[in-house]
């Protein structure tokens, strides 16, 4: 090989040398901008995913509140529908409640007349009877006659107290009882021990136990009785009022249609 050649040869080694040199820089050059790119690129798809992670985060948000809305609106639905049949239920009530009481404005047109009928009875039943506790039953009938007519009384606490008198005035029937009040003998008064067994005997004793006397309920009028009753008398008085055992004793009692 010449020398021309030979120096031609190294040329070419060095420009290829160089070229190489230049070739790898221009590499590493390429590779930096890569490097770049996918930096850029991995912050790009970072702030994306961040993005997303956001947008999944609101969405199950708003998914649970939907959620929530939804279960509300289930439980107002039950509520409304409860609501609504304890109002049918009012409506029924107040319809039945109108149907009553137009039917209790029937009812006192024939109660108030009824009532005022039976008190005239009890009154002519006081007067016809045997005439036990007299003043306060006489008392009680004019007291009722009051009610009638009070305003603020209402139709069934007056049937009450009509029905109460009733009951007392039949008590009568049943009571041994013993009181002091006044003796109306015609001629005079004077205050005596009353004693009474039911309707069966009426007898009166003076406070000094040396007279007594029977009602005779068929004359209306009081007959007095022999001494050999006032011992007996005495003691029923005692037994009414418990001052003494209950015990046999010997009354006049008149049998019922004798004169």
């Amino acid at each position: 090989m010449s020398k021309l050649s030979k120096k031609s040869l190294i040329a070419s080694t060095i420009a290829g040398a160089l070229a190489l040199t230049v070739s790898n820089f221009a590499a590493a050059d390429a590779l930096k901008d890569l490097q770049k790119a996918e930096e850029q690129i991995v912050k790009s798809s970072a702030k994306s995913q961040n993005k997303i992670n956001g947008i999944y985060e609101q969405t199950q948000e708003l998914l649970a509140e939907y959620r929530n809305v939804v279960d509300q609106a289930d439980v107002l639905e039950g509520y409304n529908d409860h609501v609504q049949r304890m109002v049918d239920d009012q409506n029924a009530n107040i319809a039945s409640l109108e149907r009553q009481i137009a039917g209790i404005d029937k009812i006192k047109q024939g109660v108030v007349p009824l009532m005022y009928k039976m008190i005239d009875t009890l009154e002519k039943f006081v007067e016809l009877d045997v005439p036990v506790n007299l003043e306060p039953r006489k008392e009680r009938i004019a007291g009722l006659r009051d009610v009638m007519s009070d305003s603020n009384v209402t139709t069934s606490e007056q049937f009450r107290l009509v029905l109460e008198a009733y009951e007392i005035e039949a008590a009568y029937g049943t009571i041994f009882d013993a009181y002091q009040a006044e003796l109306d003998l015609g001629d005079k008064t004077i205050t005596a021990d009353f004693v009474h067994m039911g309707r069966v005997a009426l007898i009166a004793q003076s406070l000094d136990y040396k007279n007594s006397w029977v009602w005779n309920n068929q004359s209306r009028s009081w007959e007095a009785l022999g001494e050999e009753y006032n011992k007996g008398i005495t003691d029923t008085i005692r037994m009414a009022r418990q001052q003494l055992p209950m015990d046999l004793t010997k009354l006049p009692v008149y049998a019922a249609g004798a004169q």
